[in-house]
């Protein structure tokens, strides 16, 4: 009997250290100081500063008009709600700015629950992993958000440390799945246990809720990034079913009596299409549509750019996809090709390109339609001649599931 229990306080002893180990090991210690405290209370007062402090390899190159106009829209709506509909033209960063808008809000505690939606679960899962990444490695935000960025870090991407950890003994409640990130529990934090969350336009988000300090809370703004597909946009249906969901089920979210904070940045895709509608003050006045361009003015001299257009289309027929000759010409010509033209943002052009003006120039040769849509969300009426492309969803929502011939009761 003596030896037994002398084995057994041997087994108990062990298990303490064990326990005593496994939690410092879980426990990350005192939160690093701010490293910059100027830079991070001056970013505060503006998403701009946000986005070019914090996102320098984001932002290479100089903010056009249009971006300007995009980031003041989610300041605004950051700030003081509402809804704001943005057109920019595809590829022109709308997402980067949406994914720094939710992280500027969540960060200084704008809003504790934000909700970002993109056409797809898929999307939206993509733009999750671009925020995670951010807090992962981005060393800019670790000086000055560290007690928002230093627990992610010390998760060393390890998603089941997030139960365990504690920070002196207590413990962060951090979460971190594919859909969902909750910021840890720090003293003094304006972010603590705030929660920003993604999801597809056709998944499921209806009564969205989430513990915050330990209070229930709605999501109270959501930024809502490309809300449409390219199959989607040629679809009558689908358009239809999309815009209702936005109208009714998100902007439901923030529940009764409240309105949730809103901003939908999209590209028209087609005529009538949900982007087109949601821009559309006739339609929807709610929305404060604003539609920016990619070329401001066209240029004056059509005959350059018809016979450019011409030397372009022999090059690439004979081999030479960088157009050489046709890139010849213009520089040749350019004085006058130029003359009358204004683009929206100069510094964008592809590297084979001599200017803004030359690359979107070869957007409208190409695909009139992609460039009238797509670059100044000024759709073109059935431009490309496609009829509306009926899916496997649009049948199934029209079958009724009664037999040829044969009129139902009721």
């Amino acid at each position: 009997m003596a030896n037994s229990a002398y084995y057994d306080d041997i087994k108990a002893r062990g298990a303490e250290r064990s326990r005593a180990e496994s939690a410092k090991g879980r426990d990350i210690g005192d939160i690093p100081a701010v490293a910059n405290p100027e830079r991070k209370a001056r970013c505060e007062k503006s998403l701009r500063a946000f986005c070019l402090e914090y996102f320098p390899e984001r932002f290479p190159l100089a903010f056009a008009d249009h971006h300007e106009r995009i980031i003041a829209a989610i300041e605004a709506t950051v700030l003081n709600g509402g809804q704001q509909a943005v057109a920019a033209p595809r590829g022109d960063g709308k997402t980067t700015l949406c994914e720094c808008g939710i992280m500027w809000a969540e960060f200084y505690g704008f809003h504790s629950f934000a909700l970002l939606i993109a056409a797809s679960d898929d999307l939206a899962s993509s733009i999750m992993d671009s925020i995670k990444t951010e807090c992962e490695s981005n060393d800019l935000l670790l000086e000055d958000f560290p007690e928002i960025v230093y627990p992610i870090r010390k998760l060393e991407g390890i998603p089941h440390r997030c139960n365990g950890q504690t920070c002196n003994g207590v413990r962060t409640q951090i979460g971190w799945t594919a859909d969902e990130l909750v910021f840890p529990l720090i003293d003094g934090s304006k972010a603590a246990g705030s929660v920003i969350r993604v999801a597809g336009l056709t998944g499921s988000f209806r009564g969205l809720r989430a513990n915050v300090r330990g209070k229930v809370v709605r999501p109270s703004i959501v930024l809502i990034d490309d809300p449409q597909t390219d199959a989607s946009a040629r679809s009558a249906q689908q358009c239809i079913n999309r815009e209702a969901t936005i109208n009714g089920s998100v902007m439901g979210l923030a529940g009764p009596g409240k309105r949730i904070a809103a901003l939908a940045a999209v590209t028209v895709i087609r005529p009538n299409d949900l982007a087109d509608n949601l821009l559309n003050r006739d339609k929807h006045p709610e929305w404060n549509g604003i539609r920016c361009k990619a070329m401001l003015a066209p240029p004056s001299n059509e005959s350059l750019w018809t016979e450019y257009a011409k030397i372009r289309k022999a090059s690439m027929q004979s081999g030479d996809k960088d157009y050489a000759a046709a890139t010849e010409f213009y520089l040749e010509h350019r004085a006058a090709m130029d003359a009358g033209a204004v683009v929206a943002w100069p510094q964008r052009f592809e590297p084979q390109d001599l200017s803004a003006l030359q690359t979107l120039m070869n957007i409208k040769i190409d695909r009139p339609a992609s460039f009238a849509a797509e670059q100044q969300n000024e759709p073109l009426a059935d431009a490309d001649g496609v009829a509306e492309e009926l899916t496997v969803e649009d049948i199934i929502e029209r079958v009724n599931h009664h037999d040829r011939r044969r009129i139902p009761l009721r």
